[in-house]
């Protein structure tokens, strides 16, 4: 039988426990072997950005999710460097497990625009879409799908849609608190919250994250 493995892409700056119990979702629903949690080096979206470096945010990654045997991080877009596109990191995880179906979660708002990634029609071809859906987050868009997936694909894809709980937990807002001496106990995993304080992410004081 073939290996069912989910890809949960994104920044992860910082990981948190939003994350977890949305990829734990996306694992049982789509009865997934694994769960392949890919850290972008730098958002194809948001190149203007700069995120916080590489090794904290890929330590960061590794401690929030050690202990869950369903779920693995992959460093192949922080090792490739430049823009990180999801097409090209499909292609390479396609190459090493040929035989596997690959699943790619992407929150129901990123479905706007998806006709502006690169390839879009071969992210389409490399692994089923799933659409995560939050609740009160509205009626889907399926719009940008509908110009590119062929008619006959549609409904399939329509149907791949995970409900997901409405989690209120953002990681633009635990650096802020961070940066505010504000708790951000609960939000993120015990491992992570000592690792940033540790670490003296985000403070006022700290050195540039990059190095």
């Amino acid at each position: 039988m073939s290996p069912r493995i989910g890809i949960f892409g994104g920044s992860f700056d910082p990981i948190h426990l939003g994350h977890l119990i949305m990829a734990e979702c996306f694992r049982e629903s789509m009865g997934l072997d694994k769960v392949v949690f890919l850290l972008a080096h730098i958002s194809p979206f948001k190149t203007d950005a700069h995120p916080t470096g590489d090794k904290h945010r890929l330590e960061m990654l590794r401690l929030a999710i050690s202990g869950n045997p369903f779920f693995e991080s992959d460093d192949r877009e922080i090792r490739r460097g430049g823009v990180s596109y999801t097409v090209e990191s499909l292609q390479a995880i396609r190459e090493a497990s040929p035989d596997a179906d690959l699943y790619m979660m992407i929150g129901s708002d990123s479905l706007k625009g998806f006709h502006e990634w690169r390839e879009p029609q071969s992210i389409l071809r490399l692994a089923k879409l799933v659409v995560a859906h939050r609740g009160g987050s509205g009626i889907i868009d399926w719009s940008d799908i509908e110009k590119i997936a062929q008619p006959e694909h549609l409904d399939t894809i329509r149907g791949r849609i995970l409900d997901a709980p409405q989690i209120e937990i953002a990681s633009r807002d635990i650096r802020r608190r961070v940066r505010e001496e504000r708790t951000i106990r609960y939000l993120v995993s015990p491992a992570v919250e000592a690792y940033i304080y540790e670490n003296r992410l985000w403070m006022e004081s700290t050195l540039p994250h990059g190095v």
